[in-house]
């Protein structure tokens, strides 16, 4: 989102909340898919703790850090001027395709979607790397990025951030306000920094967020980066933000060989009955997503007896 958005000017006014907790609640490592949605309802957010062993932090660690050596600083104050962020990450490390389909996250993720779609999708897969110095991020909703218009009581997204590295109030731990996330959408606006708290975590752990929870990137006052993973998910019948059709494209899945979960998480399965088949631009025959990847749909839907013929 650029800082110019419409919806995004900031107002004079000073947010009224009464957030549920001073801090951000912390599970570990073993907690179940009940309690991150307890969390979740409760305050919009929470960090579950060292879901990351070393071994794996490593491995991804290993897999991103010539991609972000490589990338370039954001072109506004709100990307991050001295910030990189890093995609087509589901095309490029192994041990991110292991973190978007994690048990416990992806559980959770489509429990907390369900009311409102069939299936979820991936929305982006981004290592932000907020460098020395880069002033903070200003306070936002991530359910923004489609302009506003998805009415309330519907949440359209599903939010993560895995800590690369630890994540303090010095480097750039990312602000919340607990208890955003029941606010109606224009009162973010009136935002204030005294009324966030800060999700610092070690490496390993991960954020969890909504997309109507207050939140922003910290300013980070030390020499490092501070590094990480954002993962997030969507209704299915959304637009996402990353595109993941350009990111990984079918000859590439194809030449991956991804599994069935991550394809259908990047969009190439059906969404509902019709929703998302294709035309074959040689013979114009209605084909399912699957097609494209050279996989039958698992799911009945209007391509099937296509598919199968």
């Amino acid at each position: 989102m650029s800082k110019s958005h419409p919806d995004m000017s900031p107002s004079t006014e000073r947010l009224v909340t009464e957030p549920n907790s001073a801090t951000l609640t912390t599970l570990e490592a073993g907690c179940g898919e009940q309690d991150v949605l307890a969390a979740l309802d409760r305050d919009g957010a929470c960090i579950v703790a060292d879901l990351l062993n070393q071994t794996q932090l490593a491995q991804l660690w290993s897999e991103v850090e010539p991609l972000i050596e490589r990338n370039a600083h954001g072109t506004d104050e709100f990307t991050g001027l001295a910030t990189k962020r890093t995609g087509a990450l589901v095309a490029l490390s192994p041990a991110v395709r292991d973190a978007i389909v994690d048990d416990l996250i992806i559980g959770a993720a489509e429990q907390f979607l369900a009311p409102w779609a069939k299936r979820i999708q991936l929305h982006l897969t981004q290592v932000i790397s907020i460098g020395a110095g880069e002033s903070r991020q200003m306070l936002h909703t991530d359910r923004l990025a489609w302009g506003g218009y998805i009415p309330r009581p519907i949440e359209p997204q599903f939010n993560t951030i895995w800590a690369l590295t630890d994540f303090t109030a010095s480097n750039g731990a990312t602000h919340i306000i607990p208890g955003s996330h029941r606010l109606d959408d224009d009162a973010w606006k009136s935002a204030e920094l005294v009324d966030t708290v800060r999700a610092e975590m070690s490496a390993g752990s991960v954020l969890i967020y909504t997309g109507s929870v207050i939140h922003g990137g910290g300013a980070n006052n030390t020499a490092t980066a501070r590094h990480g993973l954002n993962l997030t998910y969507c209704l299915s019948w959304l637009r996402t933000e990353e595109n993941q059709f350009l990111s990984c494209p079918p000859d590439l899945v194809t030449e991956l060989d991804l599994a069935v979960e991550i394809t259908d998480l990047l969009g190439y399965t059906s969404a509902n009955y019709a929703l998302g088949y294709y035309s074959d631009p040689a013979t114009g025959n209605l084909c399912p997503p699957e097609a494209a990847i050279g996989r039958k749909p698992s799911d009945s839907g209007l391509t099937n007896a296509v598919a199968t013929t």
